[in-house]
């Protein structure tokens, strides 16, 4: 159930229309998914978030645009979110994740859940040899 509701014609909006535009062209579809049409309540809020996931997703960077989709998915199952799960489940299959990928996506996942929760019930200290700064 929502908790706003979107605008009837969120492109009568110049801003609105101009962020959806750039959706758009930057995936080369037509579709505008419901994230955006619901954040189209706010231009501020739609406008910032897009730049964001422009920014990270669509930007060519040192990882590969089906792995940022497939971290994305992990982190989606791991914040309960699903509508994030689904979608970009379909990004990570529509940039060529195989059945076998997706399978093994889940065991990655269900994985570092348990012994993240073991790690935690335990609280076992981080070994001097992970730590970035050398210190414990």
């Amino acid at each position: 159930m929502s908790t706003v509701v979107p605008p009837p014609d969120p492109e009568a909006d110049p801003r609105v229309k101009a962020v959806f535009d750039d959706i758009r062209a930057t995936r080369k579809s037509d579709f505008i998914n419901n994230m955006w049409l619901w954040l189209a309540f706010d231009v501020d809020l739609l406008e910032r978030t897009w730049a964001e996931v422009k920014a990270v997703m669509a930007t060519p960077s040192a990882l590969d645009p089906l792995v940022k989709e497939m971290l994305y998915v992990a982190v989606s199952v791991t914040n309960g979110c699903g509508y994030c799960i689904h979608s970009h489940m379909a990004a990570a299959k529509a940039k060529g994740m195989t059945e076998a990928q997706h399978a093994d996506i889940l065991r990655v996942i269900s994985l570092a859940a348990k012994t993240n929760q073991l790690a935690t019930a335990l609280q076992v200290p981080v070994d001097p040899t992970f730590d970035a700064a050398g210190e414990n």
